[in-house]
Parts: structure tokens; sequence; C-alpha cells
């Protein structure tokens, strides 16, 4: 049976910094923290809403996060300004490692992007890469009406791709999606870029660690 590979697309497939050229013009030398602090929040945004099981499209989240890290640098930007920030989440680029991976891993393995994101989005965000050439299609937690890494969205997964928990993999840059998916019994790859990120001490491990998505080709 083929391996069923779940990969994430923002912070794995995608680069969500790729918008520190569009805030570099506001922020200057802190554009990076910037970005980083405006990833985070939407993230924290996230996981509220799931627990409160208040559901907002992802993209909701995003723009809440901007407006409260604009608000906690005192910058105001107009609103024609944060709608081209937005946008810029619409066309971020893919890592430079993606395409060769899922060309290499999708002739032996079922390849399939699983996001937080709206599917209009995540579907856009794919074909603006070029990455939908190599992947089955792109699942959304949408409707599920929650985000990662509620254990329902996993099994929406399964569901939609007609796989089994023990045969999926997920690939993921964010550790809190790693340990989601290993509470379901999925199989994990965490992609850790950055070897300054450490992964949280939940007694949960990755089931591989790569420092780059090229190396899951030797173990897939």
């Amino acid at each position: 049976m083929k391996a069923t590979l779940a990969f994430d697309i923002y912070g794995t497939l995608i680069d969500t910094h790729g918008v520190i050229d569009a805030l570099t013009p506001y922020f200057d030398d802190h554009a990076h923290a910037f970005s980083a602090a405006w990833r985070a929040k939407q993230l924290e945004y996230s996981f509220r809403r799931g627990l409160m099981q208040s559901a907002v499209p992802f993209s909701q989240c995003t723009r809440e996060a901007l407006s409260f890290c604009l608000a906690s640098y005192g910058k105001s930007l107009s609103e024609p300004q944060v709608d081209d920030l937005m946008a810029v989440y619409g066309k971020l680029p893919a890592f430079d490692d993606a395409e060769r991976a899922l060309a290499a891993l999708s002739p032996n393995s079922a390849c399939w992007a699983f996001s937080n994101g709206e599917q209009s989005a995540i579907d856009q965000l794919m074909a603006v890469s070029g990455l939908n050439t190599y992947l089955r299609g792109a699942v959304s937690v949408e409707p599920v009406a929650s985000f990662k890494p509620n254990p329902a969205v996993y099994h929406h997964f399964n569901q939609q791709t007609q796989s089994e928990p023990a045969n999926t993999f997920l690939i993921s840059g964010n550790p809190f999606d790693v340990i989601g998916a290993h509470n379901v019994g999925w199989q994990t790859i965490w992609v850790q870029r950055d070897r300054r990120q450490v992964f949280d001490v939940w007694g949960a491990s990755p089931t591989y660690t790569v420092s780059q998505l090229s190396d899951i080709i030797d173990i897939i």
C-alpha cells in the first residue's frame, strides 16, 4: 500500500516569512521580527478559536493577528495597505526544497497538501507555486470548523483521502502539528529547518526529524 503523505502548507511547503519584503518599507530592520510576531499571533488566534468552538476563516485569524501586531508596534496603516499585506499571503513563495521533494515522492506515494487555510486560499497557493502538479489534491480543515491540532481535522483528512492513520505521514515544520498528528496515530516527520528550534517536551517525539524536505526522499 502506498504511503499517504500529508504536507502542511504554511511553514512547511510555503515560506510564511516570504512577506518580509512587503513589510520592510514599514518596519525596516524590524521586518523579520514583525513577521515572526504576526505568524505567532496568527497561530495563537487559531488555537483560541478552536478551543472556543468559534471558528472563523483562517484568513480572518491572519488579518486580526496583523491588526494586533500593528497596534503593538504602534504602527498605523491604511485599509488598502493592510489589504496589500494580506494579498501577499495569497502568493507566498514555496521553500526551495519543496518542488524537488514532491517531484521525487509523488510517483510512489499519495502526496496531499493539508492546511488550516481555506480551500480557495490553499488551492491558489499551490497553483501559484506550481506544487499542485505533484499533489493528489489539497485538504482544508474548513469543513470541520476547527483548526489543527484538533483531532477532528486529522480524522477529516483520512476521510477525505480514504487513507488509514497508521499509513499516513504528516510532514510539518510546526511542532504543534506534529504532536497533533501523533495523537491520532499518524507517523510524523518534523522539518526542523532551524537547528535552534526546540521541539515541545510533551513525551511525543516525531517519527523522523529532517532538516529539509528533500531528506524525506530517503525515508519514504
